[in-house]
């Protein structure tokens, strides 16, 4: 997608200097920076610090930091150490842990010698794949908002919710939840986007500084408000994102999901997911027992970030001093809550049946 009419992915390769470029997601919306990942603790801690997050995109630069370990030491302990190192960062999100074992089972049976040139082409492949799921996701989600769109007289837009950050920053390109509406839009549908805030992190002000820069009309919203719209008609469609389905439907997602799905089924208002297919723990049935789920740290809840009235970012407390707190990262919605599930491969419902009819070639194994 494009910051300022410059095209950018959320991760790429510079050749010249043979490391990885990012954006360094902690400072968005209000300042864009790009800096390089340059050691494997700084790949590990570039996915633990956010400044890379998504479930998506931590895959991705999780096989680039393979690609590192493969250049320094490509033995069979070398990889194995990386993996272990990588894997530990996240606890939640199933695309880190699906892209270290692609590496690994591609990269072992290997000659030492090879490993390096092919565990760097193994990461640009990754990377390019996620941007073709994603693309082909919003494709199909297409199909949803143009159906509502049929159905209402002529100018009036489509309203949709969303929740956190499933967009281009939070994959290598187009977004999961997002690709539907850079499409839509793209295409001449009138939309208008609701999008939460997302507490603690306030991940989505990074939804609605990508909305804004690509046109999408939209209106930031407090956490709660979502069911007051539900009730009130102003939803047609809720999207949302997620770090880990299983393989009957069940969806972990960023905190707060699961409310706003309770919203939605209680006012009759669509509730879809749209999810690329490493996203699918196949291994996993029951998502509230199964899935763990990441606690962070107190401060992203006591404290806030944000754009002072001189200018600067700074960093402000907004809980009592001595207050505990807790933070859950994620939670886990239930797949009789969830109307769809939306796909590379097209959407289909939120079961393990529905699953295996679009990937029966995943969930044999």
């Amino acid at each position: 997608m494009k910051v300022n009419g410059t095209h950018y992915r959320s991760l790429w390769w510079d050749n010249d200097q043979s490391v990885l470029m990012i954006i360094d997601q902690r400072w968005l919306p209000h300042e864009f920076r790009i800096q390089p990942v340059e050691t494997l603790e700084d790949y590990a801690a570039a996915i633990v610090e956010m400044r890379v997050r998504g479930a998506p995109l931590i895959g991705a630069t999780a096989a680039y930091g393979m690609a590192l370990a493969a250049q320094k030491d490509p033995s069979d302990e070398g990889l194995q150490q990386a993996w272990t190192l990588l894997n530990a960062t996240r606890p939640t999100a199933i695309n880190l842990r699906w892209a270290l074992d692609r590496c690994l089972a591609a990269l072992t049976p290997l000659p030492v010698a090879d490993r390096a040139a092919a565990a760097l082409q193994l990461a640009h492949d990754i990377a390019d794949e996620d941007v073709e799921i994603n693309r082909r996701i919003g494709e199909h989600g297409l199909t949803l908002i143009r159906d509502i769109a049929s159905r209402k007289p002529a100018g009036e837009p489509v309203r949709l919710l969303t929740h956190c950050n499933a967009g281009w920053i939070a994959t290598v390109d187009w977004g999961t939840a997002t690709s539907p509406m850079y499409q839509a839009h793209d295409a001449g549908i009138p939309l208008h986007v609701w999008v939460d805030e997302t507490r603690p992190r306030n991940q989505g002000a990074l939804t609605s500084w990508e909305l804004g820069s690509h046109g999408i009309a939209h209106s930031y919203i407090t956490d709660n408000a979502g069911g007051h719209l539900m009730q009130h008609g102003q939803v047609d469609l809720v999207i949302t994102g997620t770090d880990r389905t299983t393989r009957c439907g069940d969806v972990c997602n960023k905190i707060g999901t699961y409310l706003k799905a309770l919203a939605a089924h209680d006012n009759g208002v669509p509730f879809y997911v749209a999810l690329p297919s490493p996203t699918i723990d196949w291994t996993v049935s029951d998502g509230v027992a199964e899935i763990p789920i990441e606690d962070r740290a107190e401060r992203e809840v006591s404290h806030v970030q944000g754009l002072l009235d001189d200018g600067t970012i700074g960093v402000t407390q907004v809980s009592p001093t001595g207050t505990a707190c807790g933070n859950p990262a994620f939670d886990v919605t239930p797949s009789r809550l969830v109307t769809g599930l939306i796909t590379e491969r097209g959407i289909c419902a939120a079961s393990e049946d529905g699953l295996a009819q679009l990937f029966p070639d995943l969930a044999a194994r």
